[in-house]
Formats: structure tokens, C-alpha cells, sequence
């Protein structure tokens, strides 16, 4: 009984530090995103899977103890990683497989990667950068759409319901501020074309 309770025991304590190490690397490389720092996107999310491989191999034995919620938030984190590159670059998405996680963990890191597009948007409408804001933002509408037809209970999709609620509450501010910010341009070039005709 005591070995295998240490088995467990020892399993956990590589897993969850792993696990740790996963979320800060990814959180690193949505900042690169936002950045625009692509080299060092690349190296903040391998470095995310390699310490989610440590995880996910340390806990394989033991699925009682992956499903205590910490595995699903690292692999959350990391497709999310993925996945905000993707959106924002307008490159396919890849899939779950592809990206080293369970299908829950990439429908919620999904969702949050839609989430984070909202800050280039802003950054984008803050700079005068107009150009691409709207793909940005059908990229955001389409994905929420998607996943809102992702109709199976939570536990079988790892509380994603709640994920497309928050997801959904972005979109809105989104289209909001991103359509004031188009009638105010186009006002202003409708003021400077009439004054020059003055």
C-alpha cells in the first residue's frame, strides 16, 4: 500500500511544478505574441511543452491524480499559446493532436485565445492601425460562433460553457469599440474631404 501511495505521491510532486513551469512558459509566449517577438514565442512555447511532456508522462500511470484539474490548466495554457499565434498571424489552427493536449484543454484554450485577440485590436486601434482590425475581429465572432455549438456537458468539455459565456462578453466590448473607432475615422475623412472643397 505504501509503495504504491509513494508512486502516486512522487508522480504528483514532478507533475505539478511541471505543470507550473507550463503556465509561466506559455504566459511568456502570449507576451511575445503581443510583442510581435516571434523567435522568442518560439522558445518560450517549447519550452511550455517540454515541461508539459514532464507532466503528462509523470502522471500517464495515474489518471486519478491527472484529473485533479492542474494537467488541464497547463495543457489549457499551452494551447492557448498556440492557438493566439495562430489567430493572430490568420494561420490554420492546429489541432489538438498537433499540439500535445486533450481535446478539452483546446476548446477552453481556444476560447481564451479569441479572448486575447481583443488586446491586439485595441493595440492595433490605439495606433492608428486599422488595417487588420476587422479580420482580427471575424476571427474572434467566428471562433465564439464555433465553439458556442460545442453543446456537450461540462464535464465531457471541461467547463467550456462558461469559457464562450466570458468569449462572448469580449466579442461585444470588441465590436463596440472597434465600430466606434470606424464611424469616427470615417467622419473625420468625410470632415477633411469637405473642408477641402471649401
Amino acid at each position: 500500500m505504501r509503495a504504491q501511495l509513494d508512486e502516486v505521491h512522487h508522480a504528483r510532486e514532478v507533475a505539478l511544478p511541471a505543470c507550473r513551469r507550463a503556465i509561466r512558459a506559455s504566459g511568456l509566449a502570449i507576451r511575445a505574441v503581443h510583442l510581435r517577438h516571434h523567435d522568442r514565442w518560439e522558445e518560450r512555447i517549447a519550452e511550455a511543452r517540454r515541461e508539459l511532456e514532464v507532466a503528462q508522462e509523470a502522471l500517464r500511470p495515474f489518471p486519478e491524480v491527472s484529473a485533479a484539474g492542474f494537467l488541464h490548466d497547463a495543457e489549457k495554457e499551452v494551447a492557448e499559446a498556440h492557438l493566439c499565434a495562430a489567430l493572430v498571424e490568420g494561420e490554420p489552427l492546429p489541432g489538438w493532436d498537433a499540439v500535445g493536449v486533450r481535446l478539452p484543454a483546446w476548446l477552453n484554450g481556444l476560447a481564451e485565445a479569441a479572448s486575447e485577440v481583443r488586446r491586439f485590436v485595441l493595440d492595433r486601434l490605439r495606433d492608428g492601425e486599422l488595417d487588420g482590425t476587422e479580420r482580427l475581429f471575424s476571427a474572434m465572432e467566428t471562433t465564439c460562433d464555433m465553439l458556442a455549438t460545442v453543446d456537450y456537458p461540462d464535464a465531457i468539455t471541461g467547463g467550456l460553457r462558461r469559457s464562450v459565456d466570458a468569449l462572448r462578453a469580449v466579442v461585444e466590448r470588441t465590436r463596440a469599440d472597434l465600430t466606434t473607432t470606424l464611424i469616427q475615422e470615417r467622419l473625420q475623412q468625410s470632415l477633411k474631404g469637405g473642408l477641402g472643397k471649401l
